[in-house]
């Protein structure tokens, strides 16, 4: 929210509230005279002010969702007015107590204002679990995270006159400062040329209505496009858990599938050709990133893999006819048959969501980093020179990606993320005059925006606007049927049951933290804030202690470990790498880690680890070089791990050091039951996505549970994620809301 509390403040305010330019010097002096004449006498206050799709007129006590009016009594407004007025600060449970009810009424002050903030979060739509807007910081207060714009700042009525001066003293005065406001208009004028246009809030359209697109995971590099030649619109969607190659029509968003070959599994976009008549398109469900490349006809007719080329991204080149194609670090150049390949450039890392300039002569590209789980946009000119990021330094660390230029060439729209929250953001490359290497934003929320594309012969956007519920559900007795955990619970998206059954380690969905309870969820203890992204967590055989894999921005995935009571996180290696899948030895005393897949990180040699953490001693198991995501029985005896590709389970026995095939089928989150004898696993690429059982050393899988299980939950996809006493499996599942969205850039 702009900052109204100060004399300059208000300059800046009236600065771009009254002076759109060009405006007319005479015009400015005026209008500042009269703003520096008032300026002391008047109250600061935003009259009006937008969070998502609310608008709240501060003075007129009244709330509005995307224009209709929302019912909230005098006290939850006045709440509301506390919060908006500081966002992102922690306003104290003081503050708000003389705030709503002044220092001399007597409230039961906890329950009343328990009250008010639960009415105020039914207006919003909010919850105290995963909150968007406000936030409960236990013992000090509350906080509004939602990013506050200010519509219409204004001032309250002036206090009575000032003491009347002489009209002489009066008129040198009012000449002094027309000569500075003559200067200052001028400067401004100048100012304006160069930083461009202020940009007003954009209006954001709904294309889709399913909720089932598939979204963007960048953590395992799946970027999901998607390309329209004005009138339709083509992109990944869900269909009962699997990826499927989808087109919709702009003017209703009316939804059909493409019929794609069996091979194509889990299909992702590359982008469209230039006159619309075919798509270039890769498979994203197998481990490897390197895949075949397909060209779909847009309009009927089988789908012809382009021979001689495995790539992990493409774009058709300016003249329709051959492809650009992104394999390890190099982007080579290729005839849609195969013929003529030869090297464009070599990056200094994995190049996604390639895009051409409209005139041909620019490329930019998102540069994934693996090792930092970093993006940024890069450019290079067509013939190869001139490789350097575009926007260096820009945001820490970098999270820009996924960028498209209108048809016009005269902005270049991207995705990036601030606060863990995404939106969509314009660079403004001409005219020269307007042209600046600041970006503006285009979206504010309250949905996670993502994957912008454009549409040939208009200023008209499509991009993804995502957001997500998850639940974990635990099997029950003799059924196939699965439940919600404890309520005490609901905030979970991940956990771990500790060996003895008695606690559990879960991640809050709502900000990442990392907490510890009893499996009732009480006797809880936060263990990380959300600075550290957790994506999975251990208990020792001890139940004392957890291994921790997770990152901080801009780092690798590491392995720390925490005391269960709480405490410091100690990394177990000082290694600038990735490290991924810890697992406790027995004694507690040692932990088995791995690497991540190449899908994550590409071209890094891949082996399983044991370290021991009194004497700092690392081992390589022998015979695991490309294999990945170890996981020890009870007993120690067993260990079971993948290879690579991810379609088989491995089993080595610790006692003969000999490895042999558990299993062929695609393998995903292996888990050891409870007595050792047998390994519950997830295959990823069966439609249904069915858990099994396999017993050990030698069994048939035999299956557990398949997502129709989860039913009447609506869940798009879900995880195997642990097994609760009695071997009871629980899984995270995972109901998203992701549809098509548009804005012209040109229509507010």
């Amino acid at each position: 929210m702009e900052n109204l509390s100060s004399r300059g403040g208000k300059i800046e305010a009236f600065q771009w509230r009254n002076c759109d330019f060009p405006c007319s010097g005479l015009h400015f002096y005026a209008e500042f005279l009269r703003a520096v004449t008032n300026m002391d006498l008047q109250q600061d206050a935003a009259s009006k002010v937008e969070f998502g799709i609310f608008e709240a007129d501060l003075k007129a006590g009244e709330l509005r969702r995307s224009g209709v009016r929302v019912r909230l009594q005098s006290l939850p407004f006045k709440l509301l007015t506390a919060l908006v007025e500081h966002p992102g600060e922690v306003v104290s449970r003081e503050i708000l107590q003389r705030e709503l009810w002044g220092t001399d009424t007597t409230v039961d002050f906890d329950h009343s204002l328990g009250i008010a903030v639960n009415k105020l979060r039914e207006a919003l739509g909010d919850s105290a679990e995963n909150p968007r807007f406000v936030e409960t910081l236990a013992k000090r207060g509350y906080r509004f995270i939602a990013p506050v714009k200010v519509v219409d700042p204004s001032a309250a009525p002036a206090a009575a006159a000032a003491p009347v001066r002489t009209a002489a003293k009066g008129t040198l005065v009012a000449w002094w400062l027309a000569g500075v406001m003559a200067v200052c208009c001028l400067v401004l004028a100048v100012y304006v040329l160069v930083r461009g246009p202020v940009h007003q809030p954009y209006r954001v359209s709904q294309v889709t209505f399913s909720g089932h697109v598939l979204t963007n995971d960048l953590d395992v590099e799946s970027f999901s496009s998607s390309a329209s030649d004005g009138t339709r619109i083509y992109f990944s969607h869900m269909d009962n858990g699997t990826p499927v190659l989808a087109v919709a029509l702009v003017a209703n968003g009316e939804i059909s599938h493409i019929h794609l070959p069996s091979a194509i599994g889990a299909p992702l976009i590359g982008s469209l050709s230039p006159d619309g008549s075919k798509l270039v398109v890769r498979s994203h469900l197998q481990a490897e990133p390197e895949q075949p490349l397909w060209i779909v006809p847009t309009l009927g007719g089988d789908a012809q893999r382009v021979p001689n080329v495995l790539a992990h991204d493409a774009t058709w080149m300016p003249d329709g006819q051959r492809l650009l194609v992104a394999s390890g670090n190099d982007l080579l150049v290729v005839g849609s048959d195969g013929g003529d390949l030869h090297k464009f450039v070599t990056t200094p890392g994995l190049a996604f969501w390639l895009r051409w300039s409209p005139d041909g002569q620019r490329l930019r590209f998102t540069l994934r980093d693996p090792k930092r789980q970093t993006a940024e946009l890069w450019e290079v000119r067509a013939d190869g020179s001139h490789l350097h990021p575009l926007l260096p330094g820009w945001s820490q660390s970098a999270s820009e990606c996924c960028g498209s230029w209108t048809a016009d060439g005269d902005e270049f729209v991207f995705q990036s993320s601030h606060s863990g929250h995404s939106d969509i953001w314009a660079l403004r490359e001409r005219p020269w005059y307007l042209a600046s290497r600041e970006p503006h934003q285009i979206t504010d929320g309250p949905l996670d925006y993502a994957a912008p594309s454009t549409a040939p012969g208009s200023d008209r956007i499509y991009f993804i606007g995502a957001s997500a519920q998850y639940e974990l559900l635990r099997g029950t007795p003799n059924s196939s049927a699965f439940t919600p955990l404890d309520p005490n619970l609901s905030a979970a998206d991940l956990a771990q049951y500790s060996p003895d059954g008695k606690w559990i380690a879960w991640l809050n969905g709502a900000d990442d933290s990392l907490w510890r309870s009893r499996v009732d969820g009480s006797e809880r203890i936060e263990l990380t804030t959300s600075l550290l992204h957790v994506f999975a967590m251990r208990w020792s055989q001890d139940d004392r202690r957890l291994a921790v894999m997770g990152e901080e921005a801009g780092k690798p995935w590491k392995i720390y470990l925490i005391d269960a009571d709480g405490g410091k996180l100690v990394p177990i290696l000082n290694e600038d790498r990735n490290e991924a899948d810890p697992a406790w030895t027995p004694d507690s005393r040692s932990i088995i880690f791995g690497r991540l897949p190449n899908r994550m990180d590409n071209g890094q040699p891949k082996a399983i680890y044991q370290l021991d953490l009194e004497t700092r001693k690392l081992t390589e198991i022998p015979g695991s070089t490309g294999l990945f995501s170890p996981r020890l029985s009870p007993d120690g005896r067993y260990m079971v791990a993948m290879p690579l590709d991810q379609r088989a389970l491995l089993l080595f026995d610790r006692t003969t050091g000999r490895w042999t095939t558990l299993t062929s089928h695609g393998v995903g989150d292996p888990t050891w039951s409870h007595d050792g004898r047998s390994v519950y696993f997830q295959d990823f690429l069966e439609t249904d996505k069915p858990i099994y059982r396999i017993a050990v050393p030698s069994g048939k899988p035999e299956t557990v549970a398949t997502i129709e299980n989860l039913r009447p939950i609506s869940a798009t996809d879900y995880r195997l994620i642990g097994l609760a006493p009695g071997d009871l499996p629980v899984v995270t599942a995972r109901t998203p809301v992701v549809n098509l969205y548009e804005v012209e850039l040109n229509k507010k």
